[in-house]
């Protein structure tokens, strides 16, 4: 690491550092918009996922030019949430349904399938 970073680079790393904070408080506000929890979601994760990409690209763009070597392992942090974000939203998804149907709410969807003790 030896020098300093040109000022188009910092700029662009700068705007896309401030690019995921826009993202992130798109996410948050529809968050508190959405009404219920299936609708809160899909939305914002998605807003949430574009700011953490944004970050991610802005730090494989700092450090490759900084080290003058592409530098890639940040892109695991982005390999990571694509494997683990899907599983926990189905999980929480999966959990909700459950509780809503024990709670009685009447517009909540029946099983697939009948339990076997029922």
């Amino acid at each position: 690491m030896n020098g300093a970073v040109p000022f188009w680079l910092e700029a662009v790393v700068a705007v896309l550092v401030a690019l995921s904070g826009v993202f992130v408080l798109v996410s948050a506000l529809g968050f508190c918009r959405l009404q219920d929890f299936f609708t809160r979601m899909h939305p914002p994760a998605l807003a949430y996922t574009l700011g953490t990409w944004s970050v991610i690209l802005a730090s494989m763009i700092y450090f490759s030019m900084l080290e003058r070597r592409l530098v890639l392992h940040p892109g695991l942090i982005v390999l990571l949430l694509t494997i683990t974000v899907p599983v926990t939203t189905l999980l929480l998804a999966r959990v909700a349904l459950f509780r809503r149907r024990n709670a009685g709410v009447s517009d909540t969807p029946p099983p697939l399938s009948v339990p076997p003790d029922a």
